[in-house]
């Protein structure tokens, strides 16, 4: 599909994953049960190998996300950032800069054995800047799973001169 207004479109791999690390949040929508997507917003860590990008999250062992991942694993997300609204009162208009992704895949749980891993990412991705610990014992009671990402796009919206 062609994004309507391609001279925002970011297409180089490199420059979304650098988008991606400054979002902070990422918005899963799920297939929900009445047929209405389930949109939650969750912390998450990336990793991009051979041109294939995963997201992971972590959730408590039980709830309406995992209920609906069981019955179908295909899932959308989006996450965005560098949001700088700009209002020029001469003119009377107003607009927003912003970076954002857009993409859907599958949904997986990890095995127990890849959870410590993918946890480790997540912590990364909100301390950049080096390690940070977290307690083992709330590995078990975690349940982490992944988004293999099969398709996303990204745009970016420069702020206007003044």
């Amino acid at each position: 599909m062609t994004m309507r207004r391609a001279d925002r479109e970011v297409t180089d791999l490199p420059e979304i994953l650098d988008i991606m690390k400054k979002c902070d949040v990422c918005r899963l929508a799920l297939n929900g049960d009445d047929g209405v997507p389930y949109l939650v917003p969750l912390n998450f860590g990336m990793e991009e190998e051979n041109g294939v990008v995963t997201l992971y999250f972590h959730s408590a062992p039980e709830g309406k996300k995992l209920e609906l991942m069981e019955k179908d694993d295909r899932a959308s997300f989006e996450m965005d950032t560098g949001h700088q609204l700009q209002y020029f009162r001469d003119r009377g208009y107003c607009t927003m800069a912003y970076e954002s992704v857009t993409g859907k895949g599958r949904l997986s749980l990890l095995p127990e054995e890849e959870k410590k891993d993918a946890l480790c990412k997540i912590m990364t991705h909100y301390h950049p800047e080096g390690e940070a610990p977290f307690n083992p014992a709330a590995i078990p009671r975690t349940v982490v799973w992944k988004l293999t990402v099969e398709t996303m796009t990204a745009k970016r919206k420069k702020p206007k001169a003044e």
